[in-house]
């Protein structure tokens, strides 16, 4: 019997796991992507002997990477060798660089360090873990790991008790401060919900969940960086007989009678049994799927009236030497006016005095740099393309580079960062726009708010046609790589229960 074919379009980290995903189920799945290599925004940078990362640069929840070798029978370490990070971060605060924390996911040293700060807020924080853990339970078995296909998957008494229980309506930074009042210390554990573009001081509670998961699970490193989860996927993928086309643009759904039929690149029509796009939601719904009466709500004014994570500014430095004074891969650096700076980065403005993250992932992998050398990752978050109020130009660039070199020459050991520099590349905003499609340059896709969440957020199977799905960050549960691989089971196993009948068992009582 002929195998079923199924496109993906976009070969990010969802598409890639579902493409792995569909193949190893039994269909023939092709994989179209606009660039010339795999993962989307985990993407790589390589120039003058430097390789660096684009875009995701920290591991968590593991089980989730490793996951998808395991179910084709495959040893992950063959693919994904990973090695804990112990400490996870080091957080910097204000000028001074003596007031730097080293932040263990070992229950010893993280007490230890938090009892420097205070007592009753280390006990304060033992609370925090214990209330946030329970709603992560909750969120676990109830919400992230299945769809809502139809209104009444959520709509039941049984989901809105489950719901009640999340707590969704206090901001991250309110519900931390309930437990903690030493203000670094809640910024220590309430930035992480930038990780999903999205602000502590009005994003929903519940993503005070991530700093536990780090706490609780601890923070990875894959060797040769991230790049190298992408890679492992394509070539797992190719190994289970899949295609790929690169240097592939994908420019509309075919559909007719409401049914997704293949795709169009150019003047080329592919037919398929399914469509599966990773392209970003907002994106697709604009541009990919042309069809109005397929769009449903998701017309073009709604997709602009809905709201956006914040996007990011990355500088990619070559550096002439290797930097000791920095023990870790990952650094937070932590501006005075830190609720300011977040406010600003949501309200468009250029910032004053902006937090940023520093990865230098050759501390663990001299490969990524010359011998010798180090390579300087640094990200500032800032405003999305519908929010800022101002242009992206070289004006704009020099303004950021300077201010985050001015902070950093206060280091120890980076007085002279600036004449260090012997490579320079940048992302800007309309970078991402551009190259990967990111809708209004938002890095994390649709903000996760309260209203773009769960049965709220754009689903895996498309509401008004057959035959096509929806995986990656802008679509239930959200953004994050952890999230969009469970994306990717909740889109595949949605084609499966259309195809065959089977049910994904998700849990209820």
């Amino acid at each position: 019997m002929e195998k079923k074919r199924v496109i993906v379009i976009g070969a990010g980290v969802a598409g890639l796991a579902s493409a792995i995903r569909l193949q190893h189920e039994g269909y023939q799945v092709a994989l179209y992507e606009k660039e010339a290599i795999p993962g989307g925004k985990m993407h790589k940078i390589e120039k003058d002997g430097y390789q660096f990362d684009l875009g995701p640069s920290i591991v968590m929840m593991p089980e989730l990477y490793r996951e998808v070798f395991e179910l084709t029978g495959r040893n992950p370490e063959d693919y994904i060798p990973m090695e804990r990070l112990d400490p996870m971060y080091s957080v910097f605060f204000g000028d001074n660089a003596d007031e730097r924390y080293d932040i263990s996911s070992d229950l010893i040293e993280l007490m230890q360090t938090l009892e420097e700060i205070s007592d009753e807020d280390a006990d304060g924080f033992l609370t925090y873990l214990q209330k946030i853990y329970e709603r992560f339970l909750v969120a676990k078995k109830h919400f992230i790991q299945r769809p809502f296909r139809k209104a009444t998957d959520f709509y039941n008494p049984f989901m809105l008790r489950q719901a009640l229980k999340l707590k969704t309506f206090d901001s991250a930074d309110r519900f931390i401060g309930k437990y903690i009042k030493n203000e670094r210390l809640k910024q220590m554990i309430s930035f992480q919900t930038l990780y999903i573009g999205v602000s502590p001081f009005n994003g929903p509670s519940l993503y005070t969940m991530i700093p536990m998961i780090e706490m609780l699970y601890g923070v990875w490193f894959i060797k040769g960086g991230m790049h190298t989860m992408a890679t492992a996927m394509e070539r797992l993928f190719l190994e289970l007989g899949g295609s790929v086309h690169y240097n592939s643009t994908v420019d509309e759904v075919i559909i007719e009678d409401k049914v997704a039929k293949g795709i169009r690149l150019g003047n080329q029509v592919i037919y398929s049994d399914f469509v599966m796009c990773n392209a970003d939601f907002p994106y697709a719904m604009k541009y990919l799927i042309q069809d109005p009466q397929a769009k449903g709500k998701y017309t073009d004014k709604k997709i602009d009236s809905m709201k956006y994570s914040c996007s990011c500014f990355i500088m990619y430095l070559g550096m002439e030497r290797k930097y000791e004074t920095i023990d870790q891969v990952h650094n937070f650096m932590f501006s005075e006016g830190f609720a300011e700076n977040l406010n600003g980065i949501f309200e468009g403005k250029l910032l004053e005095d902006p937090s940023f993250y520093v990865y230098i992932g050759s501390k663990l992998d001299p490969t990524l740099a010359p011998e010798g050398k180090d390579g300087l990752y640094i990200l500032v978050p800032v405003s999305d393309l519908s929010t800022s109020e101002y242009e992206w130009n070289d004006e704009t660039i020099a303004y950021y580079r300077k201010k985050v070199l001015d902070r950093l020459k206060k280091l120890d050991g980076f007085e002279r960062i600036e004449e260090e520099i012997v490579s320079e590349t940048y992302m800007t905003p309309p970078d991402f726009a551009t190259k990967f499609n990111a809708y209004n340059g938002a890095c994390f896709g649709l903000q996760p708010n309260l209203a773009q969440s769960n049965h709220m957020r754009p689903q895996s199977k498309a509401k008004d046609c057959e035959n096509l799905y929806f995986t990656g960050s802008s679509t239930h549960p959200g953004a994050g790589v952890p999230i969009v691989l469970l994306s990717a089971k909740i889109a595949t196993e949605e084609l499966l229960l259309d195809d065959r009948g089977e049910e994904a068992k998700h849990e209820v009582s």
